[in-house]
């Protein structure tokens, strides 16, 4: 029999789940939160409806009484019917990935799974994925949004990180490391400053700095466009201490 598809904006499926929680059908668990003042359990489904032929039964993959397949990839722990995306169950994470599995694997630091490409490439943080979005405080663990790792290791919103960048945004929320390579930022802003002198009374003039990137602790030259780290080269800087030194004289900012 030809599948009957119900979907949503979320997933494309012939079924529909009862909520454990309050009993009612709905596409999705994302269907039922948004329409309820609660959450719906995922792994505590037990029932879902077919689409085709409206039958009642246990959660497996193909209807029972008409053969339709509720979804190309079905997960008996999660309970999540689906269009082929190349999902998998990651056991450590607890959740459904979307693959293909080859080309992930899982961190056990980091306790969550990523690009085979990053397995000997990324800053490993603790449980990172766990910890909410820095930018929108939404989950991240759970999301289906993907998750974007920066340079300093902690993780993102992917659609989060675009708009960052959009909107020249360049530093981690929570570490102010640079959130992706500056290299040719910081050869602008060199040029910039070379062709900007400061005035006069103000060329011998140090700041004590901090840099975001690599923690390095320097005097440089004072700038208004920028204070770059004698370290790494960087211009993601802060100023160490509120003071001045001009022409070898302390000047105090209040």
């Amino acid at each position: 029999m030809a599948a009957t598809q119900v979907g949503c904006e979320h997933y494309v499926r012939s079924c529909l789940l009862k909520a454990p929680c309050c009993g009612k059908f709905y596409v999705c668990r994302l269907c039922h939160d948004g329409e309820e003042n609660h959450q719906m359990d995922r792994f505590k489904v037990r029932e879902v409806k077919c689409a085709a032929c409206n039958s009642i039964q246990e959660s497996q993959q193909i209807c029972k009484e008409c053969e339709v397949k509720f979804g190309e990839y079905y997960c008996d722990i999660c309970h999540l019917f689906d269009k082929d995306k190349k999902q998998y169950h990651c056991q450590p994470c607890g959740i459904c990935r979307i693959g293909p599995r080859e080309k992930y694997f899982h961190c056990t630091k980091c306790n969550l799974c990523l690009a085979t490409d990053l397995k000997d490439n990324h800053k490993c943080v603790e449980n990172v994925s766990r910890q909410n979005c820095p930018v929108c405080m939404e989950d991240i663990h759970t999301s289906r949004i993907g998750a974007h790792v920066l340079p300093c290791g902690h993780l993102l919103h992917r659609t989060c990180f675009e708009d960052m960048f959009r909107t020249g945004a360049y530093r981690c929320p929570l570490c102010m490391h640079s959130a992706f390579n500056m290299k040719e930022f910081w050869e602008e802003r060199d040029k910039e400053i070379a062709q900007t002198p400061m005035p006069t009374e103000y060329q011998d003039t140090t700041v004590k700095i901090i840099c975001n990137d690599c923690q390095a602790r320097c005097t440089v030259s004072f700038h208004v466009l920028g204070m770059k780290c004698s370290s790494c080269g960087s211009y993601n800087t802060a100023q160490d201490v509120k003071s001045l030194f001009l022409n070898q004289q302390s000047t105090n900012w209040k």
